[in-house]
């Protein structure tokens, strides 16, 4: 009788070793993963800060363009 409770007791301790060795490998994938997760944040969020300044700069540019298009129009008002 023993000798079967022996038996179980190991077969249990098999799987509970088994079930650890599976759930270390999940993370490690896991971690892999996140950070992989984490590269690609970054790389977002510096795609990100590079157009907003290129947003910046347009905008810029854009406001640049109306102030010359306004002196513009103003010297031909005074022409009239």
């Amino acid at each position: 009788m023993s000798l079967e409770v022996l038996e179980q007791l190991e077969a249990k301790v098999q799987m509970a070793v088994d079930t650890i060795s599976l759930l270390q490998m999940e993370i490690e994938e896991l971690k892999e993963k996140n950070g992989s997760l984490e590269q690609d944040a970054v790389a977002e969020k510096e795609r990100r800060e590079q157009l907003e300044q290129e947003n910046a700069k347009l905008r810029d540019e854009q406001q640049a363009w109306q102030d010359r298009i306004r002196s513009l129009l103003g010297k031909i008002e005074n022409v009239e």
